[in-house]
């Protein structure tokens, strides 16, 4: 695991270096995952040379320098003969702009770079070990979806049935947690059924439905599944902090043709993204996709319909909306061990939500999904 971090660290130390910058501080939980392998209640400081600094005020590790406070920090560091940065990367957007301001005062002399967007592009490109864990995650998965046809009993509504997966889940070994990026709480994923499917959530994700509570506006709301539903299925392995996304759709009876019409698609998509290898342009997929939906004239019901969503694709890791996004104006290049959760979705009136996600693993020549699990609508009686 020493070699593990010390990629990582040289990862965002060439990232520092590309953009002289002197010094990085991360306090927040994902960077300090990725950067120090524990949740800690603290500081890790990153020079672009010499030895990292742990500084604790509450950690899982015996490790690092005890704190009680931030501005204990400069001395100890002068106390190690470590100059004081002339520049340094520190998470503006994800950190409190009190401790921000904090921190500011601690190191008066010196500049202050925000490095949320940074360190979200370095997490963007893998390593060999975290795409491990994410495929470890996606075999959990694997198992608890195919024993969704075991679960489902007519008479059901979709908050019953949500139940017995995430129990499923959690026996499997998934964690219980579901990481985003930004002011969004989601309990381990959706599931969606019939009409709640179409529902518009203020979330920033492809699919909404009303919730269970204002609280938490997103997924099953106790609607009833009956003939003619379908039952989509988003949910997120997580059994090592490192997330897999993937979405299978279930239907409850007969669908209409346009449902098999739009699922069909939605394969197509997906079956199109695998020969989309490095070297290709984020936009340039979506805006392909955007092509073939229209030419089968399912534009208005493509990622939503009350409010359609502007992507089909993010990056996943230890949040499940990482960078890349495929989008308009996201003009960034594909990389090999890019990690990327591909959703083209259909709202179909009146039946439900259509659509497959798997997640990629970015390669040179084509791309690979975490699991080997059937995409076709799967029929539960």
């Amino acid at each position: 695991m020493k070699e593990e971090f010390s990629k990582r660290i040289n990862k965002i130390r060439k990232h520092m270096s590309d953009n002289n910058v002197d010094a990085c501080m991360i306090s927040t939980t994902v960077n300090m995952l990725y950067a120090y392998g524990h949740v800690v209640i603290g500081y890790y400081y990153i020079p672009l040379e010499g030895e990292t600094v742990l500084f604790t005020k509450k950690a899982a590790t015996k490790e690092g320098i005890s704190i009680r406070k931030p501005e204990q920090i400069p001395d100890l560091l002068l106390d190690m003969n470590i100059a004081m940065p002339n520049t340094m990367y520190v998470e503006g957007d994800v950190m409190g702009h009190s401790y921000w301001l904090r921190l500011q005062k601690c190191f008066p002399d010196t500049k202050f770079i925000e490095a949320s967007l940074a360190l979200r592009t370095i997490r963007s490109v893998k390593t060999d070990y975290e795409v491990s864990l994410i495929k470890q995650s996606a075999r959990l998965q694997v198992e608890v979806y195919q024993s969704i046809p075991d679960l489902f009993k007519p008479g059901m509504n979709d908050d019953e049935l949500a139940h017995e997966i995430e129990y499923a889940l959690r026996k499997h070994g998934h964690l219980g947690v579901h990481r985003t990026f930004g002011q969004l709480e989601i309990f381990m994923g959706s599931l969606l059924v019939g009409k709640n499917a179409g529902l518009a959530s203020p979330y920033d994700f492809a699919l909404g439905g009303a919730g269970d509570s204002d609280t938490i506006p997103i997924g099953a709301n106790g609607t009833k599944i009956e003939k003619g539903n379908t039952i989509m299925v988003d949910y997120n392995g997580n059994a090592t902090g490192y997330m897999n996304d993937c979405t299978r759709t279930f239907s409850y009876g007969i669908l209409p043709q346009k449902a098999y019409d739009a699922h069909k698609l939605s394969i197509e998509i997906l079956q199109l993204f695998e020969s989309y290898p490095a070297g290709n342009v984020c936009e340039d997929f979506y805006l392909k996709t955007l092509q073939i939906v229209e030419k089968a004239g399912l534009s208005d019901c493509f990622m939503g319909s009350v409010r359609q969503a502007p992507f089909v694709g993010h990056g996943v890791g230890l949040e499940v909306n990482e960078f890349p996004v495929l989008a308009k104006r996201f003009k960034t290049i594909l990389e090999p061990n890019m990690v990327v959760a591909v959703e083209p979705k259909f709202i179909i009136e009146g039946v439900g939500a259509v659509g497959a996600e798997d997640t990629f693993i970015i390669g040179e020549t084509n791309n690979v999904a975490t699991v080997d699990l059937n995409r076709q609508i799967i029929k539960l009686d």
